[in-house]
């Protein structure tokens, strides 16, 4: 009886360790196919802005808001990801996230190809961000980004505490990757950066609006 009670305990300890991973592993094959769209998307857009004549002259908002922006939009597709790797939240909130998936990994693929175009790095090596709009701090706190704890609490909540967590972080994502953009939008010296931080600015409020309406909801 022993043997057979620890062998049981056994299982359930490896199903447990299973279990806190399932949030995000949940449905492998949905996940792969998002990650291969994202791609397709991303290259797609990447190819056709290939194709225009970018402004060869930026300036130092032009090349650090698309570096700094491009890590920030990372972690909003990698939010979007996590939740939607989930199966029992609102489907309301599961749209939103596609789009934010979807549309923010075209948007990397532009930002990566007008820093080509500008013979730019692609990303931002020195671990310090935003000083092109003079608020230098380290990377990892720009404005909005969500923290290892907040991401572990993404992953480990589901149904409606998923919900409510998913949004909150979207809304103070946004809202920093807003306040970056309005900066680009007034200060970036080509037309390209200065349109695509406009744009950005304006759908991520509308985004917020939605999310907080949904927040309120009863």
């Amino acid at each position: 009886m022993s043997t057979h009670a620890n062998d049981d305990n056994d299982a359930n300890s490896d199903n447990d360790s299973q279990q806190l991973v399932l949030p995000w592993w949940r449905s492998p094959r949905n996940l792969i196919a998002s990650f291969v769209a994202i791609v397709v998307l991303a290259s797609s857009a990447a190819f056709v802005l290939g194709e225009w004549n970018a402004t060869p002259d930026p300036n130092s908002v032009d090349v650090g808001y698309l570096q700094d922006m491009r890590a920030h939009h990372e972690q909003a597709v990698e939010m979007s990801l996590i939740f939607l790797g989930k199966s029992d939240t609102h489907p309301t909130l599961r749209l939103i996230a596609k789009e934010i998936a979807f549309g923010q990994a075209v948007d990397i693929g532009r930002m990566i190809q007008l820093l080509r175009d500008f013979d730019q790095r692609e990303a931002n090596e020195s671990g310090m961000g935003m000083g092109w709009m003079n608020e230098p701090l380290p990377l990892e706190r720009m404005p909005g980004l969500a923290t290892e704890s907040d991401l572990e609490a993404l992953i480990g909540f589901r149904g409606a505490q998923a919900n409510i967590i998913f949004a909150t972080l979207m809304i103070a994502h946004h809202q920093g990757g807003i306040h970056m953009a309005d900066y680009a939008a007034e200060h970036a010296d080509t037309s390209e950066v200065r349109d695509m931080a406009t744009s950005m600015s304006r759908s991520q409020a509308g985004e917020i609006t939605e999310l907080r309406q949904l927040l309120a909801a009863p």
